[in-house]
């Protein structure tokens, strides 16, 4: 055996007993998988990796994604071993109270980790998401001789994963296009938490992944760092395909319990511990044992990935002085910056007189507008880009023979759209946006709410918003979708009421980068108001205003609208009006935007002591007590819709004016 080959079998025991050892202390915790996965990850991390432990967000570095997120020691280990800013004492608070070492990796949390996972297909299917902000930017940016990105994106992949439906969305779509800079490692164990993968879990993993276009090697060794080497270098060699590389290993290696399910998620205990360190020649003192020339060895790493940047640095330099406006642009862009004048001229899109329109077309002028300015925006839906008015005219397809191309063709996988779209946010430099009824938001929702969890720029855009879509009928009109937005945390919604309002919804959107946006939109034509007669669009910035009063008085009622119903709402005031009340309608169409603004602005558009209100919303009335109060009423839907034309719908679910003037009238007692 080779002095490298020892040092090697050092490295990949230390890893293996740190991670029993964290979970031993924390009492709690999956140490099968980074004890049987070791080899490869050290194998990725010490030969290949492109990283700087001292710079985590260095633009052009390899991104690694850990998919099995309960197997997170086998990330803190690497992370800790390699220099970052990750201590052995936070290895030992593993799992505990504002510790850098959570259960499951989390973005923004510990240095190093590049997306947050745990459930799983989710890193599998962001990572697709890197690679394609990664061939995007190369396309748009590099030049002959000046190649300043040009990275890989690698994955720990397990047989949970492979099961998950979202997996096999992503991939079918990677392989379609072409993405070479995407290796994967499967960690075949054969094992899941209720016993052995046959139970549930048959197929030929190669043979499908053969067919979606990947190269597949392997089956390998998963303890053989030689033919882990040469599987990786065979994977950089193909310049057409994604990578799969099947390793075969064994859960739990070296303990009493290994390869079987008992070691997937509870510790190892101190006899197995104590008898896995005797099996494996591990010293059982300390616990948390690093050997130093092990530690030398790993935090080499640092001095290679500080000499990849100056080097990157150097390229960059060379490149801003033969394309300096290139190299400015790309540099905002990775920062996350919108360009000068991003919104020059949209507020002059919809002029009064304007005819009335369905506000996803306005959404699709907005979009189009803003493209020709913000060259970071890319993005496309899930094959419904003529039904939410989401294409890029004039801007290109992103696919096998044109990958600078702004528009990005999914496919009908909405549940991959929304993981790829995060992904793509996560490797920075694109602002993508991704598409589709409101409806098939419900396909979406994991990712979303990872990318909710980890404060990313992702756009969704969401049209046929309610009932007013019509005859497609109830599987197609969403009733509940609204309100299962609002409630995800940091998740901004805001439902625009006319096509002012959508260049104001717009506006709000590219302006928040600590979360996603959800922007919802009609399919049916709505009035555009005339803004000289009625309040500034610009209060959509602030989430809810005063869109009308019927005079300088204190109102006698308040009737609020989101969207289509706030013409509803509208209507409604002026009946009101009409009879001798004095009435106020408020615009309210994002309430996580309202709900930020200062308590005397709140208080100005909703006063307290006006008990009167009337919400107007062509969805689930769940909810609407945050604004109403016990005092108010809600004028929505009880159950799901019906085929029949928009206006039928209202007629007959009574979402109309002469509906919310009746029951305002009915709380005033009149």
């Amino acid at each position: 055996m080779t002095e490298q080959t020892i040092l090697d079998q050092k490295s990949i025991n230390t890893i293996r007993f740190l991670a029993a050892d964290a979970v031993q202390r924390a009492r709690s915790g999956h140490p099968g998988t980074p004890m049987g996965a070791a080899t490869m990850a050290y194998t990725l991390w010490d030969r290949f990796l492109k990283h700087n432990p001292t710079n985590p967000d260095w633009p052009d570095r390899d991104r690694f994604i850990l998919s099995p997120g309960h197997a997170s020691l086998l990330l803190y280990a690497l992370l800790h071993l390699t220099g970052y800013d990750l201590s052995l004492e936070e290895l030992q608070n593993f799992r505990q109270w504002g510790s850098k070492t959570p259960g499951h990796p989390e973005y923004g949390e510990t240095p190093g980790v590049e997306v947050t996972t745990g459930p799983l297909g989710q890193g599998f299917a962001h990572g697709v998401g890197m690679a394609i902000a990664e061939r995007w930017l190369a396309e748009h940016y590099n030049r002959p001789e000046h190649e300043i990105v040009g990275h890989y994106t690698y994955a720990i992949v397990s047989d949970g994963d492979m099961q998950e439906g979202v997996t096999s969305e992503a991939a079918s779509l990677a392989g379609t296009l072409g993405l070479s800079k995407l290796i994967y490692l499967y960690d075949d164990n054969d094992i899941q938490i209720e016993g052995r993968t046959d139970i549930a879990f048959g197929e030929n993993v190669a043979q499908r992944f053969a067919a979606y276009g990947w190269q597949v090697i392997g089956p390998i060794d998963g303890n053989d760092v030689a033919a882990i080497e040469a599987a990786i270098r065979q994977a950089q060699a193909d310049t057409e395909r994604p990578s799969l590389i099947i390793c075969k290993t064994i859960i739990g290696y070296g303990s009493p319990e290994q390869d079987t399910a008992k070691v997937h998620g509870e510790p190892l205990g101190e006899e197995g511990v104590r008898a896995a360190k005797e099996t494996l020649g591990w010293p059982q003192e300390p616990a948390f044992y690093v050997p130093d020339d092990v530690r030398d060895h790993m935090r080499q790493a640092v001095d290679r990935g500080q000499a990849a940047e100056r080097a990157w640095q150097e390229r960059l330099e060379e490149y801003a002085e033969a394309y300096p406006d290139l190299a400015e642009r790309l540099q905002a862009e990775l920062r996350g910056e919108l360009p000068p004048g991003w919104d020059e001229g949209l507020a002059d899109l919809f002029p009064p007189g304007t005819a009335p329109m369905a506000t996803r077309n306005a959404s699709g002028k907005v979009l189009n507008a803003l493209v020709q300015r913000v060259h970071a925006l890319t993005g496309g839906s899930a094959d419904l880009a003529p039904s939410t008015k989401t294409a890029l005219a004039g801007y290109g397809d992103f696919g096998w023979h044109e990958y600078c191309g702004h528009n990005m063709h999914f496919g009908v996988r909405e549940h991959a759209m929304g993981a790829i779209a995060g992904g793509m946010a996560l490797h920075g430099g694109v602002i993508p946006y991704a598409a589709t009824f409101l409806t098939f938001s419900d396909y979406m929702r994991p990712p979303m709410r990872l990318a909710a969890l980890m404060g990313l720029r992702v756009l969704y855009i969401f049209t046929h918003d309610s009932i007013g879509m019509g005859e497609d009928g109830p599987t197609h009109q969403p009733i509940e979708h609204l309100m299962n937005l609002r409630a995800v945390p940091n998740l901004t919604v805001i439902r625009p009421a006319d096509a002012t309002e959508s260049v104001e919804a717009w506006r709000a959107a590219l302006l928040n980068r600590s979360g996603p946006t959800a922007l919802i939109f009609s399919r049916q034509n709505l009035p555009v108001l005339d803004r000289t007669e009625y309040a500034s669009a610009e209060g959509v910035q602030r989430g809810g205003y005063v869109l009308w009063d019927s005079d300088d008085a204190t109102p006698d009622v308040i009737l609020i609208g989101t969207g289509s119903e706030t013409h509803v709402a509208l209507d409604a005031g002026k009946r009101l009006a009409a009879e001798g009340l004095k009435a106020r309608v408020v615009s309210l169409p994002s309430w996580e935007l309202f709900d930020r603004q200062p308590a005397n602005y709140r208080e100005s558009v909703l006063p307290a002591d006006v008990r009167v209100r009337v919400a107007v919303e062509a969805g689930t009335r769940l909810g609407w007590e945050h604004y109403v109060g016990l005092d108010g009423a809600v004028v929505g839907m009880d159950g799901f819709g019906a085929s029949a034309p928009a206006p039928i719908l209202y007629e007959k679910f009574g979402i109309t004016a002469e509906a919310a003037a009746a029951v305002a009238r009915d709380l005033l007692g009149r």
